[in-house]
């Protein structure tokens, strides 16, 4: 059976080099992996998806193969991806994005609404305390040990407001696994505030479950990605 080829690149926005891949032909669509990972995550998602889309995986600054940088923030993260459709021309790409890459996602909705086709997010959160509490404190445990910026992001960012989520007109599914990191009802506030939305939450699903070198995730999104 022929595999679809897939080109390694670097490209520099905002005194950062990315590292993506490119495969597949079609309809643009960009993924987003989260905090800690890596594009490697979705190796399943992104054979599935070459077959019919253009499929853009990228590794975040301090991530994978891209630069390291010595703070990290949100806003600047999201204005690499901004850089990177923009340097490379990609006309309303479709984005799905992970956990911090969902976060990204919004964030990018927000301040350019016209730059996103769909968006699709799973396992985002718009401020610290919309992770369960428990998590919470594992991670405030970590950070004191480790001193580690990319724990310290989750602690204290994103801060997005309701009335930010109401600025959204891009269509956009929010999805979360029903033993998700981030609360149910955070899930569903993000929904209710986002005018174009719909909201899926799978049954038996945690936060990576469904999403990290699954089977399960191209199921569960075509039928938005084809609406």
């Amino acid at each position: 059976m022929d595999r679809t080829v897939t080109f390694q690149m670097y490209i520099k926005v905002n005194e950062v080099k990315l590292f993506f891949t490119k495969s597949g032909q079609g309809n643009p669509i960009i993924l987003l992996h989260g905090n800690g990972e890596d594009h490697t995550i979705f190796d399943v998602l992104t054979e599935q998806l070459s077959k019919e889309y253009t499929v853009y995986a990228i590794d975040s600054r301090d991530h994978g193969k891209s630069s390291r940088v010595k703070n990290l923030d949100y806003q600047s993260m999201m204005e690499d991806i901004a850089a990177f459709i923009q340097k490379l021309n990609i006309q309303n790409p479709i984005l799905y994005g992970f956990s911090d890459g969902g976060i990204l996602g919004i964030l990018l909705a927000i301040k350019y609404p016209d730059m996103l086709s769909k968006l699709i997010i799973s396992g985002a959160n718009t401020h610290p305390n919309g992770i369960k509490t428990i998590y919470t404190i594992l991670l405030k445990i970590a950070y004191f040990f480790t001193r580690n910026r990319k724990f310290k992001l989750m602690l204290t960012q994103p801060n997005i407001t309701e009335e930010d989520l109401n600025k959204i007109i891009t269509p956009i599914l929010v999805l979360a696994g029903s033993k998700d990191v981030v609360k149910d009802e955070h899930t569903r506030m993000i929904a209710k505030n986002i005018k174009n939305s719909v909201l899926q939450v799978i049954k038996g699903e945690g936060h990576t479950s469904y999403v990290v070198h699954s089977k399960k995730l191209y199921d569960i999104i075509n039928p938005f990605l084809t609406s």
